[in-house]
């Protein structure tokens, strides 16, 4: 999908995506031994779809790469920066929604040791800005996404590329275009803001 923003909102182009099909929904049971069952990886199919993803943004003029730090999204970011020759910002601000509903406890995510030995393009000078508090309800986490979006367009000049979960797609559409986006969003699907000349 492609749509444009106020021409007084932002001086870039931002793609805005959702990460990769998940290891817990193709195998329920990890969810049950998991260490941190609130972070699972990607599947097989996960990968398949963000090398798709990356290969159709190849192309495109993306300068930087801002991910939500739940693992499927580090997955997903880090191989189309592989693809883009980028690195990848960790953004808590675009984090999946805090939902009572969904998790028991605070989400615990993997620690920067571990990432660091599987990711290494991840921009560690990189701090991120805004910390999720659990539990939210969605009206929170729809304005703490449209707050960490001003801040990430404000903060960097050039054209974005955020990933993050379906509440992180649907925020930024909410933050920049004023609408809400009624249609499903898909795994590796994404919306591309662009400021109308």
């Amino acid at each position: 999908m492609k749509d444009t923003f106020p021409s007084d909102k932002l001086t870039s182009t931002i793609w805005v995506a959702r990460h990769g099909h998940r290891f817990d929904f193709a195998y329920p049971q990890w969810f049950n031994t998991a260490l941190r069952r609130y972070d699972p990886p990607l599947s097989a199919l996960g990968k398949i779809q963000a090398q798709k993803l990356g290969l159709e943004l190849k192309n495109e003029s993306i300068e930087h790469i801002i991910v939500s730090p739940f693992l499927r999204t580090i997955q997903t970011g880090h191989i189309i920066a592989e693809i883009l020759n980028l690195s990848i910002k960790l953004e808590e601000g675009l984090g999946e929604w805090h939902n009572p509903d969904w998790m028991t406890e605070k989400p615990l995510i993997h620690p920067p040791e571990e990432l660091r030995l599987f990711y290494p393009l991840i921009d560690w000078e990189f701090r991120s800005n805004l910390t999720p508090i659990y539990p939210e309800t969605e009206v929170i986490a729809l304005e703490r996404i449209k707050k960490i979006t001003n801040i990430l367009t404000a903060q960097f000049k050039g054209n974005l590329l955020l990933i993050g979960h379906s509440i992180t797609v649907k925020g930024v559409a909410k933050a920049l275009l004023n609408s809400t986006l009624e249609t499903p969003i898909n795994f590796c699907s994404y919306i591309k803001i662009v400021k109308p000349d």
